[in-house]
């Protein structure tokens, strides 16, 4: 039988002695019981008849599910395999590791317990349908490496029909840490953020997320460039999501390349996977900003980055200054789920954003978010997030 070629195929045959695939062997995750079932006065209980009690109790109140199941610290992992970082189109089974590192992350980092979904791809009204049908099961719905623009589209139809949180982390989870460690550079550099000149490499999901979390924070002057350029309205290749920054972007109506864009800019933001030529870096601003946040492979390599910037970012955990996800992703949802949010608002994604900023009173160059491990992270977003869901009247408890 030969193999889909839908499927990227293997770059090498895998070493099952390999410490990396030892690790992996079995699955990361297992199901735990967090109640006794030693005898038959435990089992009437967990199971028939005594569970009925509590069946009844949810059906007359919906809600009550939140409380006596496990529904209300559960988050569903979703993805297609269509984006997975680094790895591209790799279809659900693929990224069935992937997912089950991000369950494993939720539940260290924020003991929330979170369950790897992989479906297979399909249409937007499909994947919509599919996950909205499995979402009684759930909290909250993590949508993970699905690509753009469809992710767009489908998180806001099922923010839409969910009455719960629908977080997009490829999107949100970047922006939110983005916007954290540009609040403390731009205290490094000695400048007010929102007179920073921006430039934001890549226009897919994350690409879209950190520009609109910039713009909402304040900041006016943001260029974005695609593949093929700068985005502006004079484009007529433009897709809609890009068509929708174009006009929103740009105020200084810059036109060409990335070397044009970076032209006495403050900031560059890479979250494109390509390549930035030195000459465009040396022709940005004094004390200039760099995030260069492709991984494995920066758009800008931290070392030649250094030569031109006051403060460098990278996505990479052997750098100072590591832009990772999971310094947001475990506490939004954390707070989310504590006081039950009907979804996570742009004021809650802010003011995650705000409480890492905090955690570094006084940042310098080389340590401008906190590490991952820092134990003050989780608490100090759960408890913004939550605060922000309570003042907008998204809390449910």
């Amino acid at each position: 039988m030969s193999a889909d070629p839908s499927y990227p195929q293997p770059f090498s045959p895998h070493d099952p002695d390999d410490p990396i695939f030892v690790y992996h062997r079995g699955g990361k995750l297992e199901v735990a019981s967090r109640r006794p079932l030693d005898n038959r006065g435990d089992l009437s209980i967990a199971y028939t008849p005594g569970v009925a009690e509590v069946s009844r109790a949810i059906a007359a109140d919906p809600g009550l599910a939140d409380v006596y199941t496990s529904r209300g610290n559960t988050v569903a992992v979703v993805s297609d395999g269509t984006a997975v970082l680094g790895l591209g189109d790799i279809g659900p089974a693929a990224a069935l590791p992937v997912m089950e590192g991000k369950a494993l992350l939720f539940k260290h980092f924020a003991d929330v317990d979170a369950v790897p979904v992989c479906l297979q791809t399909g249409s937007v009204d499909e994947l919509t349908d599919a996950i909205a049908r499995l979402a009684p099961t759930y909290g909250g719905i993590n949508l993970e490496d699905i690509s753009a623009p469809r992710c767009f589209e489908l998180e806001r139809r099922l923010q839409d029909r969910l009455d719960i949180p629908v977080f997009h982390d490829d999107q949100h989870g970047t922006a939110i840490v983005v916007l954290a460690a540009l609040i403390n550079a731009a205290k490094v550099v000695g400048r007010d953020m929102t007179s920073l000149r921006v430039v934001v490499s890549g226009a897919g999901a994350a690409g879209v997320a950190v520009t609109r979390i910039l713009q909402r924070a304040g900041l006016l002057d943001v260029i974005v460039c695609d593949s093929q350029g700068v985005l502006e309205p004079g484009r007529s290749d433009l897709p809609d999501h890009k068509r929708r920054l174009a006009a929103t972007t740009n105020p200084r109506h810059v036109v060409g390349g990335i070397k044009e864009a970076l032209d006495d800019a403050d900031v560059f933001v890479g979250v494109s996977g390509g390549s930035v030529p030195e000459a465009a870096l040396a022709g940005m601003a004094d004390d200039a900003i760099v995030f260069a946040l492709a991984n494995p492979d920066p758009e800008v390599h931290p070392e030649l980055a250094d030569r031109y910037a006051a403060v460098v970012a990278t996505g990479r955990s052997d750098y100072p200054n590591q832009i990772n996800n999971v310094l947001a992703f475990p506490g939004v949802f954390r707070g989310a789920l504590d006081v039950r949010a009907r979804r996570v608002s742009e004021g809650m994604k802010l003011a995650a954003a705000h409480a890492i900023a905090d955690l570094l009173p006084d940042p310098v160059a080389h340590e401008i978010v906190p590490s991952v491990f820092d134990e003050r992270v989780v608490p100090a977003v759960s408890e913004a997030v939550a605060a922000a869901a309570r003042r907008e009247g998204l809390a449910r408890a």
